[in-house]
């Protein structure tokens, strides 16, 4: 469960995060909803502040400087920690969140029992279906990238586990017009991915090299330009909204594990 994980280097390329990957307000919704009635929230792996509550009390942990660096000021300084030694109390908090972040932890086992450990009610993670990754359209263009990306998220069915709980895995839709630039969110837009802007939020491009990038944003440049890409994908332009592998793992105390249709 812990191969490939902490292996991205935000100090170095996570500067551009709290512009590219922005609270987006409809997946805020669900998340939001997730914690229940929760007034103490701990959020783990904070980044930028991304879909923290501004009417809770929210405690952040986050150990990049460079993230820390980038959340706004209406949001309260992040403690300096890690998933795996959070320095807090049995049952600290009302509710816990940890959105797109257990991928990165160096002991994703250690750090999801922790989350349990120090909260009293729900904890709600926000991470991607390892077994859905490559069903999206960029995988016509670059297979290396998703073919890296899919080992680095846990199954959710073991976040599921080690929570422990009455547990649940929910699809998160995503929005035509998302405002969180992970991959999928341009879903209907691909020619944000055209943008190096946009990819350098994106952790996933850093795991193929330089020249294999190269190639696929050019494979999939050419193929906007002729009109492959909307002979192929085109009717994803006006769908609504997309049930990609975004998904989300809502854990409460005592229970067990059901897995929610999709």
């Amino acid at each position: 469960m812990n191969a490939r994980h902490g292996d991205y280097d935000y100090e170095c390329h996570g500067s551009g995060y709290a512009l590219q990957r922005r609270t987006d307000p409809r997946i805020a919704a669900v998340v939001h909803a997730a914690l229940g009635p929760a007034r103490t929230v701990l959020n783990v792996g904070a980044g930028a502040g991304s879909y923290e509550p501004l009417d809770r009390h929210v405690v952040a942990v986050e150990p990049s400087a460079a993230m820390r660096a980038q959340r706004p000021r209406e949001l309260a300084p992040a403690v300096i920690a890690t998933a795996e030694q959070l320095p807090f109390d049995d049952g600290a908090f009302d509710a816990a969140m940890a959105m797109i972040t257990v991928h990165q932890w160096s002991n994703a086992a250690q750090g999801l029992r922790e989350l349990r450990r120090v909260t009293q009610g729900p904890v709600v993670v926000m991470s991607f279906d390892e077994e859905g990754i490559e069903r999206f359209w960029l995988t016509r263009y670059a297979p290396e990238l998703l073919a890296a990306e899919r080992p680095r998220y846990p199954p959710l069915s073991q976040i599921a586990e080690l929570l422990g709980g009455d547990a649940e895995v929910r699809p998160v839709p995503i929005p035509n017009d998302c405002v969180d630039g992970f991959i999928e969110a341009f879903y209907a837009r691909p020619e944000r991915l055209l943008d190096p802007v946009v990819r350098r939020a994106q952790s996933a491009w850093g795991f193929i090299g330089a020249d294999v990038q190269a190639r696929a944003v050019d494979a999939l440049r050419a193929e906007l330009a002729s009109g492959e890409w909307d002979r192929r994908y085109g009717a994803l332009r006006s769908q609504p909204s997309f049930d990609g592998s975004l998904r989300l793992v809502v854990s409460r105390p005592a229970g067990r594990f059901v897995q929610a249709a999709p």
